[in-house]
């Protein structure tokens, strides 16, 4: 692996409304949160992103009581494979449904018993369902599904092609194999660490999509969207709870750091952020050290601080945030280790140190360059790539 990582720094305000943080069915009415400073990494290895995630829950008991499993893998399975809770077309809701399943329960052959591949040869379902993983890609399919679920979940109207490409399909990771302990994994396992769709058809149709990173030591749940005409069937605890069995088949196929889902940020104050805390054990990530705490001992510090340390609960802070400074100015000496990628007029691109161009004479551009290097330092500043027409 190169000692370099190739990214773009982003430092500016962008205010939007925000349709988690507000009333169900509605967006919040102010635009107030924006981006202060960051990196937009282009070039990353698996390894490197497997430090990404605020959350994480153990692959062997990564689903708790209060979810029932059970009861949504078997109504889900019912559905598919007998044709129970058929959706009544004018009313647009599932048929009640009678009688209880009281066989044991198994997580893994309960989702995979009613998927194309899986079934008995005998069986002939009334509804065919199909999950497949693919690489990253980009489809109008996909993206039909995204405008529609952003629509009526998130009450987002305009969403282009670019944007879907920039959020849920370009990706820095670079695939890498998996060294599984055996020459031949089940097929339905990846191939190659890197990022994925993994995809639900009914019937041929595409009803969900589930945005993952699969990574040495974790699936990272990225992103999971679905017509909400299939909303009454659970499909997020689905799709959760299938990763979590993707994640512990990896793991039995001989990968044995497979061992974590990582669910990303948890906002204790956010409604539709707090159903992570639902799946057990759970850990956050103490913003300081970097290690991981049981949630369960975290909530009383998120309740009551603003910013909450889980290793020195005295660094918490109650108050409001407060305005940042503008970042000092570098001396241009001092970053002769820092290179930004330059266009050339053949249109060919090369690494130049700062200090070389003019990149400091655009004031917005030094700002963001100034609000990055002091977040991370001259140290690992010097190993990245910026990207820029200087």
């Amino acid at each position: 692996m190169s000692t370099r990582s190739f990214a773009i720094p982003i430092a500016k305000e962008e205010p939007s409304t925000c349709g988690y943080c507000s009333p169900p069915g509605q967006r919040s009415e102010d635009a107030k949160n924006y981006k202060v400073a960051g990196l937009l990494a282009m070039h990353l290895s698996c390894e490197v992103g497997t430090g990404i995630g605020h959350q994480r829950a153990t692959c062997t008991k990564g689903y708790h009581d209060v979810l029932s499993p059970h009861r949504w893998t078997r109504q889900w399975n019912r559905h598919i494979l007998q044709g129970e809770g058929d959706m009544d077309a004018a009313s647009a809701a599932p048929k009640k449904q009678k009688g209880r399943d009281n066989q044991p329960f198994n997580l893994i052959e309960s989702l995979h018993s009613a998927e194309e591949g899986f079934l008995q040869e005998t069986r002939s379902p009334p509804h065919k369902l199909q999950v497949t993983l693919e690489p990253s890609t980009y489809t109008a399919e996909k993206f039909q599904l995204y405008r529609k679920y952003q629509r009526d979940v998130h009450k987002e109207d305009e969403k282009s092609v670019s944007g879907f490409k920039r959020f849920l399909v370009e990706s820095p990771l670079v695939e890498e194999p998996i060294a599984y302990a055996t020459d031949s994994p089940p097929d339905h396992l990846p191939k190659m660490y890197g990022s994925y769709h993994q995809l639900y058809r009914v019937d041929g149709k595409l009803v969900a999509m589930a945005v993952l990173d699969i990574l040495p030591n974790c699936v990272s749940s990225v992103y999971f969207m679905y017509d909400v005409l299939w909303d009454h069937y659970s499909l997020g605890k689905l799709s959760a709870l299938r990763e979590v069995s993707l994640a512990k088949e990896i793991h039995d196929a001989g990968v044995p750091n497979m061992k974590f889902l990582y669910l990303g940020y948890y906002v204790y104050s956010c409604r539709k952020m707090r159903y992570k805390g639902e799946y057990s054990p759970s850990f956050l990530a103490d913003p300081e050290t970097y290690a991981w705490y049981p949630l369960e001992t975290c909530i009383p510090l998120l309740e009551k601080n603003r910013y909450a340390c889980f290793s020195d609960p005295s660094h918490c802070i109650e108050d409001e945030a407060l305005e940042l400074p503008d970042s000092p100015e570098p001396d241009l000496n001092d970053l002769e280790d820092i290179c930004v990628i330059v266009n050339q007029p053949n249109g060919e691109r090369v690494a130049v140190p700062i200090p070389w161009t003019n990149a400091f004479d655009n004031k917005k551009t030094k700002e963001d360059i100034c609000a990055v290097i002091e977040g991370l330092g001259l140290a690992l500043a010097g190993r990245i790539f910026w990207m820029g027409s200087f």
